[in-house]
């Protein structure tokens, strides 16, 4: 088990002293810093960082924490979030048909190495009722009908909200989400790209890729946005590949990618690593 932490993630315009000024409000009271990590963006003059304090370390809770900051927050113009690692992240999965993306994430939550409750999996098919509901999670199947997509899609964000869900993930979930839902639920919707955007976007990327006769292919987990596929990046990796593969060949070697990208962004969105900015990211490691 890990012991227990309070994550500082903030930006604010770039000036000399945030570090030092921050960390005074900590240690000032006891805090022991675990984990720090900045970053200054030179073209924006814009600052990011990130502390871990271990909790015990400290005399007082999260909200006396945030009552500490907030005088250096209103200073700085200071973007603040505070979060105990004690309250994981509430997390609903979305997929069709394709499995290796939502058996791979249940797996890692079933072992321990996604710090996470999932709340359901969400999908437009009954494939993967068995799968999801061995591992003991609800699993609801609601149709998205060409005809009347506004009418699943109502239903799914019920399902988000009725179950408090603070983050959504599309683990090779085939439709396309509303915009209105997309801008309701910005930079909570996680999506998988198999293609190493901005690649080959749309469908069938790898039929894409082929043609094009690449050497490199890739995966890309990115929040999604009103814009299809160009959403903030929150990862991305590449396998090489030769004129030999065929597209069957394409889409094996890129299921890994997928998996192990989505995995990487996913975990990074839970331990409150991705900053976003503009439609670019900072991910701390």
């Amino acid at each position: 088990m890990t012991s227990r932490t309070f994550r500082i993630v903030l930006d604010c315009p770039d000036r000399v002293g945030i570090v030092t000024r921050v960390c005074e409000a900590i240690t000032s009271n006891g805090g022991w810093i675990s984990e720090a990590a900045h970053h200054s963006d030179v073209d924006s003059n814009w600052f990011f960082s990130r502390f871990e304090i271990q909790a015990d370390t400290l005399p007082f809770g999260l909200d006396k924490l945030e009552q500490i900051l907030m005088p250096l927050q209103q200073e700085l113009s200071m973007n603040l979030r505070l979060v105990d690692s004690d309250q994981p992240k509430r997390v609903m999965l979305m997929a069709s048909k394709g499995s290796h993306c939502l058996s791979d994430l249940l797996d890692r939550w079933r072992s321990g190495d996604l710090r996470c409750d999932i709340v359901g999996v969400i999908s437009n098919h009954e494939d993967m009722r068995g799968l999801v509901e061995w591992y003991g999670i609800p699993y609801h199947h609601v149709v998205i009908d060409k005809a009347d997509k506004a009418a699943g899609f109502a239903k799914v964000e019920a399902l988000v909200e009725a179950k408090e869900a603070d983050c959504v993930v599309l683990a090779r979930y085939m439709q396309i989400l509303p915009q209105a839902l997309c801008e309701k639920l910005r930079h909570q919707v996680i999506n998988i790209h198999h293609s190493f955007l901005p690649s080959f976007m749309g469908a069938k990327p790898y039929h894409q890729a082929s043609r094009r006769g690449v050497k490199l292919i890739g995966a890309t987990c990115h929040y999604v946005t009103e814009q299809l596929d160009e959403g903030p990046i929150i990862d991305q990796d590449v396998v090489r590949v030769s004129h030999s593969d065929k597209v069957s060949d394409l889409v094996r070697l890129g299921k890994d990618v997928e998996k192990s990208v989505l995995a990487r962004g996913l975990r990074a969105h839970l331990e409150d690593r991705v900053l976003v900015h503009g439609n670019k990211t900072v991910v701390f490691n």
